[in-house]
């Protein structure tokens, strides 16, 4: 069978598992599903509790039932609907009652003010009352021969009663509840950083009905065409254009952007954004989740799911790590008392405590929530990652090459200079050369177009209509072939004679494109163009300066037009007269450099260079959906700036990323060395184990509190 066939066959089915808690799980998971047939690959997400599986239609049952089998529940969410997957805990009440049997149990010991039987039904009372959900999936987990942290634990606790070390025991199954319980609700919160997301598009809008009365509707069920009515304060349901009213809408959520946007008459509004001002009713574009925010949400719960490269080391690393301390923690128990005449209790003991430390939760869990937390500060600014793989490599960034229409200027550019240079009449040059440039939809021929609506300038028939890719435009009006292009257009047909040269070396020298009008056998006028500036342009490009990041400008303007532009802006290099394919070889000769290369364009005229760079940063995508499904970086709105502050925050997630693998290391390390030595203490070692994760969580979850601080 071909591979084609192969993926026509393949379904995908995501599962939300509510208990999948700890990251050593998802080997358990793994193990379990690597034996039903049918199942080609899976993807996790411990964040969100979810597993995306890769499946033949026949293997999902079996899949299903073989997570059941693991103690474990399974639910596929609906199509469009976000699940928030809970955690079972146990009642207060049982943490309390347990806790203090435990407690108690602790003071009979110390004081010796009660007999072992007492002390040891207290604690034996603790534990069953806390600890028989730790027991039942730890032994789920030893059968399947995955040491995850409830099979240490409760193979820890149970050796601790075996050597009369009850108070200890009980001591250490509470502690580990309260501890599991704290940390799947800090866990929660860089799970709702994404979550919040969803509930930024409300679930009813006001809609128009067939009998031109309006009722309140689920936007589920609002199908694209139908009118939706939104009041002053109230979200945007849907996306759509405005069809009557105008109005300032907050489009923070979707584009970061801190000041609300003007919107009327056409222009396009975003389920989520908030409407500040006057009513508006705008028409349905996109049924709910597919939506601009829905988009957002999906690209980002994918991002969550690949592995970054720090998450994958560490994911190989713990493979190996936890079975090595297991191994050394039998080595603890048998060689000194074999060997050393050691005492056999003594060093049991120790290598119970080994086994607690030998959980690599900490260590898991460090990147996922970094990641995560990364990615979700990066969204609520208007930055959406494709992945962790790009929010890593970010901060790597040396070289960043900019296209200059629609990034570093508006990409609407007006005409600036008429120069007839035949004895044509002008009246005429303008009627024939906006014949031609209405027709295109190129910026530069828009813009004469543009020019001459406002001027009144008649329009003439055109036939045999053609676009010179690169070059402009041609066509025949009353029975002659006009050509309307640039210099490479002048000289292919042989026009381009010293003195025309001289004038379009100077309206070159000051930043203008220049385009001719031109029959067979003559040039006619000239017309130059200039795009406006960006006013986060130059201060964008000051900023990657700082960071130390390079910039080269790739634009289709002469070279002349180029350099002059890049000067203005403060662009360390520029390279005109470039066609796609050009762009492509600018951005292959930086990575042969050893750069890591950055583009910078609109997501589709770009696509070649954006797709060859190291990064493709797609400009302006809110509402593209090429630009949101094809880009690593989307920039949802226009601002240039919003690049330093995602390498920015890539270097603020990678520092944090080796603060936390080196805190759990070390701890662990720390702690090995401190059992080894008699020091550490079963209690103490599950503070120490749980005490690191917590840490790790939080110090990830400042990541969504970072505020980039722009120079002045």
């Amino acid at each position: 069978m071909t591979s084609a066939a192969i993926l026509s066959t393949t379904h995908t089915t995501r599962v939300v598992i509510a208990q999948m808690c700890c990251p050593t799980e998802e080997r358990l998971i793994t193990d379990k599903l690597s034996k039903v047939p049918g199942i080609s690959s899976l993807q996790f997400n411990l964040l969100q509790r979810s597993l995306t599986i890769h499946h033949e239609p026949q293997a999902l049952e079996h899949a299903l039932k073989a997570i059941e089998e693991l103690g474990f529940s399974s639910e596929i969410p609906l199509e469009g609907r976000g699940e928030k997957a809970e955690t079972a805990s146990p009642p207060r009440w049982k943490l309390v009652l347990s806790g203090s049997s435990a407690v108690a149990a602790e003071v009979f010991h110390f004081t010796q003010s009660a007999p072992e039987w007492i002390i040891a039904s207290l604690s034996l009372f603790a534990i069953l009352l806390c600890g028989l959900a730790t027991y039942r999936k730890g032994w789920i987990a030893l059968k399947n021969g995955n040491l995850n942290i409830n099979a240490l634990m409760s193979t820890a606790v149970t050796g601790a009663i075996l050597i009369g070390e009850w108070p200890e025991a009980a001591m250490v199954m509470v502690l580990f509840t309260v501890a599991e319980l704290i940390e799947a609700r800090s866990l929660d919160r860089a799970r709702n950083a994404i979550s919040g997301l969803m509930a930024l598009a409300p679930d009813q809008a006001t809609v128009q009905q067939s009998d031109g009365g309006w009722s309140v509707m689920n936007t589920a069920d609002v199908e694209p065409g139908r009118l939706v009515r939104a009041k002053p304060g109230e979200r945007i349901g849907l996306d759509g254009v405005i069809v009557r009213g105008s109005s300032t809408i907050n489009q923070a959520p979707i584009t970061g952007e801190s000041l609300p946007v003007e919107k009327a008459l056409g222009d396009t509004v975003f389920a989520g954004t908030i409407n500040q001002a006057g009513e508006l009713d705008y028409q349905v574009t996109t049924k709910a989740n597919q939506t601009t925010l829905a988009r957002i949400i999906r690209a980002v719960e994918e991002a969550q799911g690949a592995r970054a490269p720090t998450q994958r080391f560490v994911d190989q690393f713990s493979r190996v790590y936890t079975p090595a301390v297991f191994v050394l923690a039998l080595a603890v128990a048998a060689v000194p008392p074999l060997l050393m005449q050691g005492d056999w209790f003594e060093w049991i003991y120790r290598a119970l405590v080994l086994l607690v430390v030998a959980c690599p939760c900490a260590l898991v869990i460090s990147t996922p929530v970094t990641i995560v937390s990364g990615l979700a500060a990066a969204a609520r600014r208007g930055i959406l990652i494709k992945g962790g793989v790009h929010l890593e490599s970010g901060r790597k960034i040396t070289h960043l090459a900019l296209d200059k229409t629609g990034t570093l200027t508006h990409g609407k550019p007006v005409e600036t200079d008429f120069v007839a240079l035949a004895r044509l009449a002008p009246a005429n040059c303008q009627r024939l050369a906006t014949s031609l440039a209405i027709r295109s939809d190129h910026p530069v021929s828009q813009a004469i177009a543009q020019a001459a609506t406002r001027s009144a300038i008649p329009i003439s028939d055109v036939t045999e209509f053609e676009a010179l890719a690169g070059r402009g435009v041609q066509g025949i009006i009353e029975g002659h072939r006009y050509h309307l292009g640039n210099r490479r257009l002048l000289k292919d047909l042989g026009l381009c004679s010293a003195e025309l040269e001289v004038n379009l070396d100077q309206f070159e020298r000051q930043g203008k494109s220049v385009v001719v009008l031109c029959d067979e056998t003559q040039a006619l006028a000239l017309y130059a163009v200039a795009d406006t500036l960006r006013d986060s342009s130059r201060a964008a490009i000051s900023e990657l300066h700082r960071l130390g990041v390079k910039t080269l400008m790739l634009t289709g303007d002469n070279q002349h037009t180029a350099a002059a532009f890049a000067a203005q802006v403060g662009i360390d290099d520029a390279k005109g007269g470039l066609l796609p394919g050009g762009k492509l070889k600018a951005i292959e000769a930086l990575i042969a450099g050893k750069g890591i290369v950055a583009m910078v364009g609109d997501g589709i005229n770009d696509a070649p260079a954006l797709a060859r760079a190291d990064i493709g940063f797609a400009m302006a995508a809110a509402g593209t959906d090429t630009a949101i499904e094809t880009a690593d970086v989307a920039i949802m709105d226009d601002d240039l700036r919003k690049i330093p502050t995602f390498i920015h925050l890539s270097r603020r997630t990678a520092a944090i990323l080796k603060q936390n693998i080196g805190l759990a290391l070390g701890i662990k390390v720390i702690f090995v060395a401190a059992t080894l030595t008699g020091h550490a203490t079963l209690w103490m070692a599950v503070f120490a184990d749980v005490g690191v994760s917590l840490l790790v969580i939080l110090n990830g979850l400042r990541l969504l509190r970072d505020r980039y601080q722009r120079p002045a």
